[in-house]
């Protein structure tokens, strides 16, 4: 059984016992620690954790300093999800031998890898998709700042059309990233993982649900984190929040859970929805989409937001 931790307020979330230190060369505003904070402090169980060459594992990790009071492994970029679905497979196999130390006797831990939209969406995902067609009892967290932001601002596969990085740079002869942005929520989905989440650490109590909703679950989990990038989005450390405020609020980063790979729940609809305007205009990396010549394509990332949200309420229709 999952020793979950009840919370009933954010003072109180805010101040439990931190399992990731505060201590850390992440940017000041970076939402990295703010996840991972909030993903640690979801449960009582034991942790044991992995993490991909980034943002994440470089800041957290400087030799001889740590800021994890976890067991912790820093694996490839690629591996993260690997490594820890061995260390799963081999508690397994200790226990069934009887061969676990005695101070393991009554505490299952929880296998959690950490990766960039990098090491998750491209690099990795071969990797991924193993452990999860494996179906390995653990949960893979993404931490999705739509770049390559530990190695330059290169753009991946999670870069949304028109944002401008140092591989698809906007000019006179270009508007930025030519893709659109890859949709990795339904293709882990469609593994038929048991559980699938969208999260935003501004929605921390809906975060948290479903952290604990993930813990809870017995097989593969995958969570989507949008961790909004002071450094490669432009904007102001303190903005983070508000950022992500407009994310959810614009339906661009919309939240939503999906379990054995059909039911589909929407968990978090907007009182007062703002237009992607508002969210594209918060960051200096869309800025040039502002000028005449590509105005055409705000109107464009609103119809294709506006166009998915239906889909996802069809979606959830139908799960009923």
């Amino acid at each position: 059984m999952s020793e979950m931790k009840k919370i009933k307020n954010l003072k109180e979330f805010s101040t439990s016992a931190d399992r990731f230190e505060g201590a850390n060369l992440l940017c000041p505003g970076c939402a990295h620690s703010i996840i991972v904070r909030e993903v640690l402090n979801a449960t009582n169980d034991p942790l044991i954790l992995s993490a991909s060459t980034g943002c994440l594992e470089v800041c957290t990790a400087v030799y001889p300093y740590t800021s994890w009071d976890n067991s912790w492994i820093h694996i490839g970029f690629e591996n993260s999800s690997t490594a820890i679905a061995g260390a799963e497979a081999m508690y397994k196999a200790r226990k069934r031998k009887g061969k676990l130390p005695e101070s393991c006797e009554g505490k299952t831990p929880k296998f959690v890898a950490f990766g960039g939209d990098g090491a998750t969406y491209d690099i990795g995902f071969q990797w991924i998709s193993g452990c999860f067609e494996r179906g390995h009892d653990m949960m893979y967290v993404c931490l999705d700042n739509e770049v390559y932001a530990n190695t330059g601002g290169q753009r991946s596969s999670a870069t949304p059309i028109g944002a401008s990085t140092t591989t698809s740079p906007a000019g006179r002869v270009s508007y930025g990233e030519k893709m659109h942005k890859k949709d990795i929520v339904q293709i882990m989905a469609a593994h038929g993982a048991p559980y699938v989440a969208q999260v935003a650490p501004n929605k921390w109590k809906d975060m948290v649900k479903k952290i604990q909703k993930g813990f809870a679950t017995e097989g593969p989990v995958f969570i989507n984190a949008m961790s909004a990038c002071t450094t490669e989005w432009k904007f102001a450390p303190d903005d983070t929040i508000a950022v992500s405020d407009l994310a959810t609020d614009s339906l661009v980063f919309p939240l939503y859970e999906i379990e054995n790979g059909t039911k589909l729940t929407i968990t978090y609809r907007p009182k007062n929805k703002v237009p992607v305007r508002d969210y594209l205009g918060a960051q200096g990396r869309f800025k040039h989409l502002f000028k005449p010549e590509y105005e055409y394509l705000i109107d464009e990332w609103q119809k294709r937001v506006d166009a998915y949200w239906e889909y996802l309420q069809r979606r959830e229709e139908a799960s009923v």
